[in-house]
């Protein structure tokens, strides 16, 4: 199967490529998300087998100011790849978020439960997830969450630099979700590709996320934990930690509907995040489970 994949840096396009090197990988360079048109030109052109959609806009913050450019890269350019690829009949699997939801409650989403965002990156990626079904052809929007990696911008290493100064720490503790390895969306993308070019019929959105869901002062003891750094941490509520983007309190997902169309269970961000810190050159005490 030829695949074509848009990203080339992210987190997820960086598993990707160690996973399935044989891709083809598209930059900012070869195809920008800015330019919708020259993405669905890029699918025509290579008439690959299934897309990946790795590439997005994912400043939360700053798409507070920026949604107009936002939502063209996170919503305009998602359905012109799906509209090419429902030319070519082949499928489209793209990456989304639990920010689609309003974070209210405490039960895990389903697919089904109704979509409300509170910023302008859960509105732009909404937008996303409607123009790639409305397109019509066969796809898998994957929605997920809290994505970590050895690789870019993420909590896990922000968590390790800020620890290099400090000995004590103040992490919201009000915000559930599950951490997500980049590395397990990546070989959810795979499969569910091959998958869906087997059988369209499978198309649809679906969840996925890492387990067990914590908190984020969770995540952090967890991350000191396993790295060995001795740093105090301190619940506050995300009312005393505030940001320009809304951030969900409730980002749980139901992931059931992922693992009864494509047998895929949720991974164990524990397990993961030894494998990440271990690529990030991180050795310390074992995690107490």
């Amino acid at each position: 199967m030829t695949l074509l994949v848009f990203g080339q840096t992210g987190q997820v396009a960086r598993e990707l490529q160690r996973l399935a090197p044989d891709a083809t990988f598209l930059g900012r360079a070869e195809a920008d998300l800015s330019d919708p048109e020259a993405c669905a030109a890029a699918i025509v052109a290579q008439a690959p087998h299934a897309v990946i959609n790795a590439a997005a806009y994912t400043a939360v913050d700053r798409a507070e100011d920026e949604e107009e450019l936002a939502t063209r890269i996170n919503g305009a350019a998602p359905g012109a790849m799906a509209r090419a690829c429902a030319g070519l009949g082949i499928p489209l699997v793209h990456i989304s978020t639990d920010y689609v939801f309003d974070g209210a409650g405490d039960a895990p989403r389903r697919e089904t439960d109704p979509v409300q965002p509170q910023n302008a990156y859960g509105r732009s990626k909404l937008a996303g997830e409607r123009a790639v079904t409305e397109a019509g052809g066969p796809h898998g929007i994957l929605r997920t969450s809290w994505v970590f990696s050895a690789h870019g911008n993420n909590f896990v290493k922000t968590m390790l630099r800020l620890s290099e100064t400090r000995d004590a720490l103040s992490i919201v503790e009000d915000q559930i979700g599950g951490p997500t390895p980049a590395a397990d969306i990546a070989a959810a993308c795979l499969d569910m590709a091959a998958q869906l070019s087997a059988d369209p019929a499978k198309s649809g959105i679906y969840h996925f996320s890492g387990a067990p869901d914590v908190s984020w002062k969770d995540f952090a003891e967890a991350i000191f934990a396993l790295a060995g750094r001795k740093v105090a941490v301190s619940g506050i509520p995300t009312k005393d930690y505030p940001t320009p983007a809304i951030r969900p309190l409730n980002s749980r997902l139901d992931c059931g509907a992922t693992r009864t169309a494509f047998g895929i269970g949720r991974p164990d961000w524990r397990t993961a995040l030894k494998t990440v810190l271990a690529q990030l050159g991180e050795t310390g005490a074992e995690m107490k489970t």
